[in-house]
C-alpha cells in the first residue's frame, strides 16, 4: 500500500455517468468492490465506482474482452490475473523526503544513537517501509543512514521495502527516476544517486552504497507477514487511510508486535487512529513509539 509511500491512493472522479465501451453493471462493481477487500484490504465506495471502471478497463483491453463480466469470469479461473487486478486499481503517490520530519526524527532517534552504540540492542538496524511504492521513500531512508555510518564501519544495517503492486516494485528495484524528482532532495544527499548507466543525462540513479541497504520484496499487509523479527523502525505512510477502520486496527495491533520497545511506528498526515493502543506513544506529528 502503501507514501510512501502510498499503496492504494484511490482518488474520486467525476459524478457524472460517462458512456461505457465496457458494459458494467451494479453486479460487476460490487463483486470487484468485494474482491479488493479480501485480497487487499481496500475499501471502495460508491464514489469510487468510475475509478474502477477506468482501471480495470485497461486489463479488459489488454485481454480482449468487452464486458466486466467477462473479466470477472476470467478472475475466477486465473488466479495469477487477481495480481494484475490489485495492480489496476492501486495508485502509488511518492516522492523522495516526503514529511520531511519524520526523516529528520528518524535521523537523531533512531540512527544517530544505533551508530554511536547507544541503541544497538542485539546488534543489528532494522526498518521496514511498508507500502513502498516506486522506492523513493526506502532510498531516502537509505541516504539518511549512509551520511551517518562512518566510513568503513561494519554494521548490521537493513531495510525492508514492500508493496502490494508488482509494477512499482520492479521500479523499485531499478531504482532510476528523472532529474525533477530529486527536487525536494537536500544537497548532502544528492551524493546517493548518481547518472545512469547509459551516460544519460536526464535520470539519476541509486547508487550501490544505498541500493545494499535494502531489500524489496512483495507483500500484502493483510495476509501473513513471512519474518518473525522485529523493526527499530516501521514507516507506512498513507497507506492505511483507504482501509476500514476494522482492518486498519488489526494492522496497527501487527505493526506493535514487530516494533522493538523504545522503537517507531511513522504514519501519513492524513491518517489517524481509531481505538486506544495502550502500547504506542505519540512523540510527534504522527511519529508513534512503541513503550519500553
Amino acid at each position: 500500500m502503501h507514501n510512501t509511500a502510498t499503496a492504494v491512493a484511490l482518488g474520486d472522479l467525476a459524478a457524472n455517468e460517462p458512456a461505457r465501451e465496457f458494459a458494467f453493471s451494479d453486479a460487476d462493481f460490487r463483486s470487484l468492490v468485494q474482491l479488493a477487500r479480501e485480497h487487499a484490504g481496500i475499501a471502495l465506495s460508491e464514489s469510487k465506482r468510475n475509478l474502477v471502471y477506468t482501471r480495470v478497463s485497461r486489463r479488459l483491453r489488454a485481454l480482449g474482452f468487452t464486458a466486466f463480466k467477462e473479466y470477472r469470469a476470467y478472475l475466477a479461473e486465473n488466479a495469477g490475473e487477481l495480481e494484475s487486478f490489485i495492480n489496476a486499481i492501486s495508485t502509488n503517490l511518492t516522492k523522495f523526503f516526503r514529511e520531511s520530519h519524520h526523516f529528520d526524527h528518524f535521523r537523531s532517534q533512531v540512527a544517530v544513537p544505533f551508530i554511536n552504540g547507544q541503541r544497538r540492542g542485539d546488534g543489528r538496524l532494522r526498518v521496514w517501509s511498508a507500502g513502498c511504492s516506486t522506492g523513493e521513500e526506502p532510498y531516502t531512508l537509505a541516504a539518511v543512514l549512509r551520511r551517518e555510518i562512518p566510513s568503513g564501519a561494519r554494521l548490521d544495517v537493513r531495510i525492508l521495502a514492500t508493496d502490494i503492486d508488482t509494477d512499482v516494485l520492479g521500479k523499485a528495484a531499478r531504482g532510476i527516476y528523472p532529474l525533477n524528482a530529486f527536487e525536494s532532495v537536500p544537497r548532502p544527499y544528492l551524493d546517493y544517486f548518481e547518472p545512469v548507466g547509459d551516460g544519460s543525462k536526464e535520470s539519476l540513479a541509486a547508487a550501490e552504497s544505498i541500493r545494499s541497504l535494502i531489500v524489496f520484496r512483495r507483500l500484502n499487509l493483510i495476509e501473513q507477514w513471512p519474518f518473525r523479527g522485529k523493526f527499530d523502525a516501521i514507516f507506512c505512510r498513507n497507506v492505511m487511510i483507504y482501509f476500514d477502520n476494522p482492518t486498519k486496527t488489526a494492522l496497527i495491533d501487527r505493526f506493535i508486535q514487530h516494533i522493538k520497545p523504545g522503537g517507531f511506528l511513522y504514519i501519513g498526515h492524513s491518517e489517524s487512529f481509531h481505538g486506544t493502543h495502550s502500547e504506542l506513544q505519540l512523540v510527534g506529528r504522527t511519529t508513534y513509539r512503541r513503550k519500553a
